[in-house]
This record gives structure tokens, C-alpha cells and sequence, in this order.
């Protein structure tokens, strides 16, 4: 575990405040969950994901949706590519998601392009796609993406693949 320096004082609430640095680059937001571990005297925080906890689940769901229309399929939570399947699963999984996809996921909104596009799926990363990304809605709030991904060309089995799984997924979680 890598040292930051920083050294913070507990409150009489029993709280700490974490640098805005340290958010910053963790891509913790306001509001967010953090998950508490404790290993003897140490005290770890980690980002809180409903997402992990369906890794086997969506694993499970890339594959059976690559089999089925051939294309690139990817799952995220809130930060990374927690999931897929295809040749392009190796170049984007476990990274983190690009602003632009998180743009997406905080206006809850479905987009398609059924032509070649440029993207950027990981930040600095531009590269040409015909895509679907939909939304992962748990309670209102989008908590990751459903990404089908093709260096051809997408259509209306695609745009309702995706818009299942999302929904899929969104419902397993609620329950």
C-alpha cells in the first residue's frame, strides 16, 4: 500500500475528511459509498460498487450475448469495464471509463450510432465504432453501462440486446 503523506485528525463525530486530491484522482464523488476493510490496525476504503457483486452474472450475460449476435459487449459500473466479451475484451477490461461514457451515464440516456463514429471508451483513447450504450438504472440512479461494440455496423437487435441486459441487470440488483 503506497503512502500519500497526508495526515488527517478524527472529529468528536468520529470522522475524517479525505483530500480533495486524493478524491479527485479516485474518482470519488460527492455522495458516493465508500466500503470500509480492516486488517489489524489498518483501515482501508475502497470505492463501493453494486455492480461487483454481479461480476459473475454479467460475465455470464457478455458471453451468452456475444454468442448470440457476434459483437463486441462490455458492462461497466460507475468507473470500469467490470465485464466482456469479444476481441476487443482484452484492450478495455478492468480500465476505467472515458468522461465521455460517464457523460452518458449521468444523463441516463441511451445512444446509438449505427455507423462508424469516433469514441473514446478510455480516457485520451479515440478510436472508430458503430456502438449502442444504455444505461444500468437501479432505483433511479445509473449505476453502470450496457456497451455493444462493432467495427461494422449496429441495428435494432443490438439497441434491444443492450436495453435488456440493462434493464436485466438494474432489476437483479434492486432485488
Amino acid at each position: 500500500m503506497k503512502s500519500t503523506g497526508v495526515v488527517r485528525r478524527v472529529d468528536d463525530l468520529g470522522r475524517i475528511v479525505i483530500p480533495k486530491e486524493i478524491r479527485r484522482t479516485l474518482r470519488i464523488r460527492d455522495g458516493e459509498s465508500l466500503e470500509i476493510f480492516v486488517d489489524r490496525e489498518m483501515i482501508a476504503l475502497k470505492k463501493f460498487s453494486k455492480m461487483s457483486d454481479m461480476n459473475e452474472v454479467s460475465k455470464q450475460l457478455v458471453d451468452i450475448v456475444n454468442s448470440v449476435i457476434g459483437q463486441n459487449v462490455f458492462i461497466t459500473d460507475r468507473d470500469n469495464f467490470i465485464a466482456g466479451s469479444g476481441s476487443l475484451r482484452k484492450e478495455y477490461l478492468n480500465k476505467s471509463i472515458s468522461k465521455f461514457l460517464e457523460s452518458i451515464m449521468k444523463e441516463r440516456r441511451t445512444v446509438v450510432r449505427q455507423d462508424l463514429h469516433n469514441i473514446e471508451l478510455i480516457d485520451g483513447e479515440i478510436e472508430k465504432y458503430a456502438y449502442v450504450i444504455c444505461p444500468v438504472i437501479m432505483n433511479g440512479d445509473a449505476i453502470g453501462l450496457v456497451l455493444i461494440v462493432s467495427s461494422q455496423s449496429v441495428g435494432q437487435i443490438e439497441e434491444k440486446m443492450a436495453d435488456v441486459v440493462s434493464k436485466f441487470l438494474g432489476k437483479h440488483i434492486e432485488e
